[in-house]
């Protein structure tokens, strides 16, 4: 019982597909955890009355079966779609913004939000149109690109996406001006960049078109039983194929071959060895290289370290005992911005006390039983892009958190028109250290590495033979070759999984 042909550490988004695919390929799996529950920030929590969404605003690419998406189509060939009751979101996002005097409530489906942002910015509907095309090409040589495993045809890629390989290397904002779209119409579209946690001089064009584009088109789903029905029907899933997995159980160190250095074991709290030569982390290379493996080599040090850590997760949770109608709640995703100006945005979240942006959702405008009857429940977010609440004492650690909470509210409050204060039955905060401590993230990060120019989307994907650098270690989840997000953790845990099938009957 203690060899398997692959080991994998940790049951979150990633780590849980990754298995499935291993036991799909024949491979005799073990799935490790030192939580007690499987899906890392995959899972639900209770709070009095109200069971909390921990992190999942909405999974796009799902879509329906008429109109299903990447995601579902994994869902279906991993044989877990069935398994997990879902409810589909309303609208694409509100977004609002106080420097340019903005709010705009934008559809789901390339028509109706193409008319929609005519409404709002008249003129823009020529560039919409360009960029909906451009979008579609570039989702198609990325789906062409996943059939070849990242093994491209360079004839094909200039006959066929040539688009693609023109604007590969370009920025959101660099391409968006080169199509001339009106500066208002860019504002709006941008929206959606807090969740991929870059701004939009730095984040790539293809990944940001690719993602708008898969969730415009398909619509955003989420499961009635929060993320952790998802967790769960993945680790039922793995059980029913005969794999193995142990909860309370933590992978410590990482056994690595004097001859190659490759994997030859895990070793657990408890001292217990597990032999196998093959391992998917579904945790931070800096975790693995800095507290797991001994005599690590100089390049992947450096190549480690040379990424820098994207946001770090600060939520807050509310159970009202209102309903969303009578406190005045009308949407389901809100962005509340102080500019539409990314980067300078996304200097102000480097502080605590100059961010002020937050993702805000209200889970009973998609699902309205999802709490009691009369009641409604809400998750508040926002990112820091540095490393600022490492610098909080001890002693001011509570009034910190309690100040950040409450001006959350009071600015949802401004800029909705809602009363939510006075309503409260539950409250919840999750800190950067919250989240260290959970999951053992750096510094509290949620969203994996930074997409940068030289690290975005297609740079890890085209360098994933070169990202190898240990034999018989690869790496699932958000500090992986998909970055991070719900859809590309699953995407990372279904590519490090089938690869590592390869792997193994390399190996004979």
């Amino acid at each position: 019982m203690n060899k398997y042909d692959a080991v994998v550490i940790g049951a979150g988004n990633g780590g849980l597909v990754a298995a499935i695919r291993l036991l799909q390929g024949g491979a005799r799996v073990l799935v490790v955890e030192k939580h007690n529950i499987p899906g890392g920030f995959a899972t639900s929590f209770r709070r009095g009355r109200f069971e909390f969404e921990a992190s999942l605003h909405e999974l796009n690419d799902f879509g329906t079966k008429d109109n299903g998406g990447d995601v579902r189509d994994l869902f279906d060939a991993l044989g877990v779609t069935d398994k997990i009751d879902w409810t589909e979101i309303p609208d694409a996002y509100r977004v609002i913004s106080r420097e340019d005097k903005l709010d705009a409530l934008m559809p789901f489906g390339v028509k109706e939000f193409t008319d929609k942002m005519e409404y709002y910015v008249p003129g823009s509907r020529p560039s919409m149109e360009k960029f909906f095309l451009l979008s579609k090409e570039i989702h198609a040589a990325q789906a062409y690109s996943s059939s070849v495993n990242g093994k491209t045809d360079k004839k094909v890629m200039l006959d066929k996406y040539s688009n693609f390989v023109r604007v590969g290397s370009y920025s959101v904002n660099e391409v968006l001006k080169a199509l001339r779209m009106p500066p208002e119409a860019i504002k709006i579209l941008n929206a959606y960049w807090c969740y991929l946690g870059a701004h939009c001089d730095d984040l790539s064009f293809v990944h940001y078109a690719s993602m708008v584009y898969r969730y415009l088109t398909k619509g955003a789903s989420m499961p009635k039983m929060r993320s952790h029905e998802i967790s769960l029907a993945l680790t039922e899933r793995i059980r029913e194929l005969g794999g193995d997995i142990w909860f309370n159980t933590e992978a410590v160190k990482l056994l690595t071959s004097e001859t190659d250095g490759g994997i030859e074991g895990v070793v657990l709290g408890d001292g217990k060895i597990i032999e196998t030569r093959h391992v998917v982390a579904n945790c931070s290379p800096h975790v693995v290289y800095g507290k797991m493996i001994k005599n690590v080599p100089e390049s992947v040090v450096k190549a480690t370290n040379a990424r820098k850590f994207a946001g770090r997760g600060f939520t807050m949770f509310l159970g009202l005992n209102k309903s969303a109608k009578e406190l005045g709640i009308e949407n389901h995703n809100y962005f509340l911005y102080d500019t539409m100006d990314s980067v300078k945005q996304y200097e102000a979240m480097k502080r605590i006390d100059t961010n002020r942006v937050q993702a805000t959702v209200c889970l009973n405008n998609a699902y309205p039983e999802c709490s009691p009857e009369g009641t409604c429940m809400m998750y508040f977010t926002t990112l820091y892009t540095s490393n600022d609440w490492a610098k909080v004492k001890p002693e001011d650690y509570v009034r910190t958190k309690e100040y950040v909470a409450s001006e959350m509210i009071k600015r949802f409050e401004e800029d909705t028109g809602s009363k939510i204060r006075d309503s409260i039955e539950e409250i919840s905060i999750a800190t950067p250290m919250t989240y260290a401590r959970y999951c053992g993230h750096p510094e509290g990060g949620i969203y994996g590495y930074e997409s940068q120019y030289w690290d975005g989307l297609m740079p890890r994907l085209m360098m994933m033979d070169e990202d190898y650098r240990t034999r018989g270690l690869r790496f699932a989840g958000g500090f992986s070759m998909r970055l991070s997000g719900y859809s590309s953790a699953y995407f990372s845990g279904d590519i490090s999984g089938r690869q590592t099938v390869g792997d193994i009957k390399k190996e004979g």
